[in-house]
């Protein structure tokens, strides 16, 4: 019987809801609703992110009913082993990884915009090239990277630090929130009639609304931080679901709060035409001042770091559970022998995630289709595991959550078919197939590597590596 490393219980109820909440609440919160009211207008756009809050909640009964039952790291892995077995484990694994690793980088390169924004003379200098249109500056990769090699420290250290830091950062997101969400209609510069039309003039408000909810998995993408962490709770995991709903709840309030704002200013239609490098910060400064602009960059600066620190502690427990079960190379099962955390797991991810910010800006649009399509698996195999787990009668879970359980499974096959499906509202675009393409081959070279010890290992040790059992 092989050695199961382990990682020590030391994060509290507070610290576990901050991470949760500072991963939904990322960048895409703040940077992204000018696109949004391209896609489905002020109205359109804030259906679709409550619909997509609605669908979340759902979802994360089912990651309720898991948790409880399997409160280890790896989380949607372990239950996609549980409820299918050790081929699907890898399959939801390797494509919720995906989702994973790519928004640590995805926040890290919104920094450099928010720095270029709020201080060109700082960091648009040491112009390297164009990547789609967007300049590619050395100060912007300087301070994307700095902020990665330190909160990569910084996890590596001890995951109570990380809790500490979280829950900091993100009251000073939620604060900044308030202030624009109350300060910008009360300017005087914002009206209700610049709301209209309510719906994207180029596309039917059904189809803006679909756009919009094909992107809910990557919206919300952070509640499942929850039972990532499960292994290392200081607390009861029944106590995961009623953090996981606080914290979506939060995520779709703050969403439409700063879609609205971005949106009652002036004419939505004519801050788009603008083009703006970000269209709330320019709607911000035109109503709320440099002031304004000020809380708002503190704002988003909170809420690329709680990103950034969020799914390195998700990313690297991930990888960790998956090494441990070795279906990665045991390497990524080694914890540091003072701190107890995954040391070379979150090695690992701060490397992959030092190479995004050198793509620029349009990364940011090509990497949501990948994050929802990366978490939208691992949501679909959670549910399905809360289905059967509540059809055996394990853990008191009855027929209401095999239902939830199933419902669940439908939502999140139906954002992959938004997703992967030509003609459709949420369709990917071609660099993020691409994209796709390129993890899917090494999906493919990892498992090949380990495919001969995977399968020789007897199901009684892989449910005690995988399952805790």
């Amino acid at each position: 019987m092989s050695h199961r490393p382990a990682l020590d219980p030391t994060l509290k109820p507070l610290q576990v809801g901050a991470l949760a909440v500072g991963c939904i609440i990322g960048f895409g919160c703040f940077v992204l609703p000018g696109d949004f009211l391209v896609t489905a207008g002020p109205l359109g756009a804030t259906l679709g992110v409550l619909l997509g809050g609605a669908a979340m909640l759902i979802i994360a009964r089912s990651y309720g009913v898991m948790v409880q039952a399997f409160p280890v790291a790896g989380a949607e892995f372990a239950y996609a082993y549980h409820a299918c077995g050790r081929y699907h484990a890898y399959v939801c694994g390797w494509f919720l990884a995906l989702g994973y690793l790519s928004i640590v980088p995805l926040n890290a390169t919104a920094l450099g915009v928010l720095g270029t924004f709020v201080a060109p003379q700082l960091f648009a200098r040491g112009y390297l090239y164009t990547v789609a249109g967007f300049d590619v500056f050395g100060g912007e990769l300087l301070l994307a990277s700095t902020a990665i090699v330190g909160i990569g420290l910084l996890q590596v250290r001890g995951v109570r630090g990380v809790g500490h830091l979280q829950v900091g950062l993100t009251v000073l997101l939620i604060g900044g929130i308030v202030v624009v969400g109350l300060g910008t209609p009360l300017s005087g510069t914002a009206a209700a009639v610049h709301l209209q039309p309510y719906f994207s003039p180029d596309r039917s408000p059904l189809a803006g609304v679909l756009a919009m909810l094909a992107i809910a998995p990557w919206l919300y993408v952070g509640f499942d931080t929850v039972p990532q962490a499960a292994e290392e709770f200081d607390f009861s995991p029944r106590h995961g679901l009623r953090l996981m709903v606080l914290a979506i709840g939060a995520g779709a309030v703050m969403y439409a709060v700063v879609i609205l704002a971005t949106a009652s200013v002036r004419p939505w239609q004519d801050l788009v035409a603008a083009e703006p490098l970000w269209a709330t910060g320019a709607t911000v400064r035109e109503s709320l001042g440099g002031t304004g602009l000020a809380i708002l960059a503190v704002a988003v600066m909170m809420a690329v770091f709680t990103g950034i620190n969020g799914f390195f502690l998700a990313s690297s427990r991930l990888l960790f559970g998956m090494g441990r079960a070795k279906l990665l190379p045991p390497w990524f099962a080694r914890v540091h022998p003072t701190h107890r955390t995954p040391a070379n797991a979150i090695v690992f991810v701060g490397g992959v995630s030092l190479v995004g910010p050198w793509f620029g800006r349009e990364v940011i649009v090509w990497v949501v289709d990948m994050a929802a399509l990366g978490t939208a698996f691992g949501y679909g195999y959670t549910c399905l595991a809360a289905a059967r787990l509540a059809r055996a009668g394990a853990n008191d879970t009855g027929s209401a959550d095999r239902r939830r359980g199933l419902v669940g499974a439908g939502l999140s096959v139906g954002f992959i078919v938004l997703l992967c499906t030509p003609g459709l509202p949420g369709f990917m675009a071609m660099p993020s197939w691409f994209a796709l393409a390129a993890w899917v081959g090494l999906g493919l070279v990892f498992f090949a590597g380990r495919a001969g010890e995977y399968r020789a290992l007897p199901a009684a040790e892989l449910d005690r590596l995988i399952l805790r059992r």
